[in-house]
């Protein structure tokens, strides 16, 4: 999710490679129950710079960072069977951007454009964060796919560090926000641009990008066009952002970050009608589509009371094969909620993904006639846990009894100072664990 700022160039996403120890923690309470205010315990990556970081994966990528710290890491949290409840996976968005006013116009602004976005492995340690690997993401031929769009009219024009310098697109470009790790050690990643999932190999290169009926992008790798073609209609900055495999290995859920521009951005602005996908890994395609239902953003976070569309999805982590822990959020609050497939209507080919109908889905005032939203209860309020971080974008099960939560650090968060280079606001990446209820 990307960081505006509409003042001055502003950065966005992010989190710093650690090889320094420090920062608080508190004791677990496991007996915690929804309405208490749950204990917790927090680990913090401190900050390196990126160029510093990268050009040890890819030599000469970055020649200036411009100040910037790695970012993006808090985009997911994966955390695989088996491994130690110490140890998760991670990755960046598309990198440090942010947004710029130039003679009236909002021009999209990417200060590091030789960023490319990178899977780590982090290890949890008394109170740090540690990057004990790091995958940049590649295409065929080993090359950066970058964080840059792929297709002109389709996202917004990238542009240079001052908004006065436009920046090619490229086909390869992904933003990065949804990632999972397959028992054979590959990856599936969800980003928002076409919105496509990407499968990698155990290197981080791109194997195959799936995207939507219609999508007219060319990468330096194959592409399967398998997606329903109403994802089109995905507003910008908001494509795919929470994945999740079952634990049969057998499908992925994904969500679409905020209900669609469907037919139009003013219907996206005030539905409170999203959708979360099922990808059926052996057919490669989707075998499932759900609605879910946002709440409303008044009585959610009177804050930001009159703008519906602060409401997102930022994570998923699947409980079994038919519940799934849903991060819903604005910038400021964060509630997980428990939905069950079983209860929900799949209108996966119906005349909800066909564009002509009218009303159509996210126009609709509530859920359709006919449609049966994914059941949902609140399992845990994470603003109820003292010193959580704002922007939580990805959820992991440590363990049974205990969720793990990372925030996006939007890269430092800062403004450029006259000298073009970064005034960081300090903001940390930071993982915290938080005992579920019994």
């Amino acid at each position: 999710m990307t960081h505006r700022s509409l003042l001055r160039p502003a950065i966005a996403a992010g989190i710093a490679l650690s090889l320094v120890p420090g920062v608080a923690q508190a004791a677990a309470r496991p007996e915690a129950r929804p309405e208490s205010r749950p204990e917790s315990r927090t680990a913090v990556l401190p900050r390196i710079p990126l160029a510093q970081f990268q050009n040890r994966l890819l030599p000469g990528t970055i020649a200036d960072d411009r100040g910037v710290a790695l970012g993006g890491v808090g985009s997911d949290l994966f955390h695989m069977d088996g491994d130690r409840p110490d140890e998760f996976w991670a990755i960046t968005d598309r990198g440090p951007n942010g947004s710029v006013d130039v003679g009236g116009e909002e021009h999209v602004t990417f200060p590091v454009p030789g960023f490319d976005p990178v899977i780590v492995k982090l290890r949890v340690r008394k109170g740090a964060i540690k990057v004990t690997r790091a995958l940049p993401i590649t295409n065929r031929a080993g090359r950066p796919v970058t964080g840059l769009p792929n297709v002109e009219g389709r996202e917004e024009a990238p542009w240079e560090f001052d908004g006065r310098t436009r920046l090619p697109f490229n086909a390869d470009g992904i933003d990065s926000e949804g990632l999972v790790r397959t028992k054979d050690g590959e990856f599936w990643v969800a980003e928002e641009y076409g919105p496509s999932l990407l499968h990698l190999d155990r290197r981080g290169r791109v194997i195959e990008r799936y995207v939507p009926e219609g999508w007219t992008g060319r990468p330096n790798y194959p592409v399967k066009v398998t997606l329903p073609a109403i994802l089109n209609k995905r507003t910008y900055n908001r494509g795919f952002e929470g994945l999740t495999i079952s634990p049969d290995g057998k499908s992925l859920y994904v969500a679409v970050q905020s209900p669609l521009s469907n037919p139009d951005k003013k219907t996206y602005k005030a539905s409170r009608n999203g959708r979360i996908l099922r990808f059926d890994l052996r057919e490669g395609r989707v075998s499932g589509e759900y609605v879910y239902r946002f709440e409303d953003v008044c009585s959610f976070d009177p804050s930001s009371c009159g703008d519906q569309n602060e409401m997102k999805i930022s994570g998923l982590t699947a409980l079994d094969d038919h519940r799934i822990l849903v991060d819903e959020r604005t910038d400021k609050v964060a509630r997980v909620y428990t939905v069950d497939l079983r209860g929900a209507t799949d209108i996966l080919g119906s005349r909800w993904d066909d564009a002509a109908t009218a009303p159509s889905l996210e126009k609709s005032a509530g859920v359709p006639e006919g449609v049966a939203a994914l059941p949902k209860r609140q399992t845990v309020d994470l603003a109820a846990v003292p010193g959580i971080p704002g922007k939580i974008e990805g959820l992991a099960l440590a363990d049974r009894r205990t969720l793990a939560v990372i925030n996006d650090n939007d890269f430092g968060l800062g403004t450029f100072g006259p000298d073009g280079r970064l005034i960081d606001s300090g903001i940390r990446t930071s993982i915290t664990y938080v005992p579920l209820p019994r």
